[in-house]
């Protein structure tokens, strides 16, 4: 198994430059078609501007997102050029930045986004919940900071045998089978699901090990404390450069309801995490 179609989200924000660079290393590590994708989605736009100033507000807008989809087209070309040797392709949305990725999403191996930002509007707000819980595919979330080079070297799987989490193992296996060390974590295993088995961590080391993977188990019980936190923390002690989770939650109409440490882990990651529904 590797990833040979991988998808990149483009917008307007700073980070993009950092994502893009992130994503050609990628499909050069495992000899991947790259899709870049632009599409920053609607802006919010106050019902008192449209009502004042409709037509000239959609105007100025208009010419604003050709501007910056221009720039983001010229950045990807650049990249392009300078991975020479990596297949790439170029799309932009003028529609839903949702629906835009999702629909894209489902003819890759792997999507690359980014991590909400705090002025996020518009489309993006939401955005990295959506693709979490929709996307179809695993999706590798980068930080708003800090450089990753070296991403996928070391690795620390979040465990807690639910499906979600089965599913994310399955969906790194291409990062996994090439990393230096992967640790599987099981936090407040005492507290969690039955499909544990007698020793937390042990049934799913086995499965990897049988795939080549170079793995050990740690067990961490919190004393109560926010899962999302400790997996962070481990993270930090383990010095792990990737993290692998099961994204959990549901969505309704109008409504979007994340587990606490998918929640946790879109707000305040560390380094990249690549999560699976």
């Amino acid at each position: 198994m590797s990833y040979k179609t991988i998808l990149v989200h483009l917008d307007h924000r700073p980070r993009c430059a950092e994502r893009l660079d992130l994503a050609f290393g990628l499909a050069a590590q495992f000899d991947a078609h790259l899709i870049g994708l632009y599409a920053p989605g609607a802006p919010y736009i106050p019902s008192y501007a449209l009502a004042e100033a409709g037509p000239t507000v959609r105007e100025m807008l208009g010419q604003r997102r050709a501007e910056r989809a221009s720039q983001a087209e010229a950045r990807f070309r650049d990249a392009t050029r300078k991975h020479g040797d990596t297949s790439a392709e170029w799309r932009v949305s003028d529609g839903d930045a949702d629906a835009a990725v999702r629909q894209s999403a489902r003819y890759a191996d792997l999507v690359v986004a980014g991590q909400p930002e705090a002025q996020d509007e518009g489309d993006l707000r939401g955005l990295a919940d959506e693709l979490a819980l929709s996307a179809g595919r695993p999706v590798l979330f980068v930080p708003y900071a800090g450089r990753f080079a070296a991403l996928g070297k070391r690795v620390l799987i979040a465990w807690d045998a639910g499906r979600e989490a089965a599913r994310a193992v399955s969906d790194a296996l291409p990062f996994l089978q090439r990393a230096e060390a992967v640790e599987v974590s099981a936090f407040d295993p005492e507290r969690g699901r039955r499909d544990h088995g007698e020793q937390p961590g042990a049934d799913i080391a086995l499965y990897l090990a049988r795939h080549g993977v170079k793995v050990t188990v740690h067990r961490q019980s919190g004393a109560g404390y926010e899962v999302g936190g400790q997996i962070l923390s481990r993270a930090a002690d383990s010095s792990a450069d990737l993290i692998v989770m099961g994204a959990y939650g549901h969505s309704r109409v109008r409504e979007l309801v994340l587990g606490g440490a998918t929640r946790s882990m879109l707000e305040a990651m560390t380094v990249p995490v690549l999560m699976s529904h």
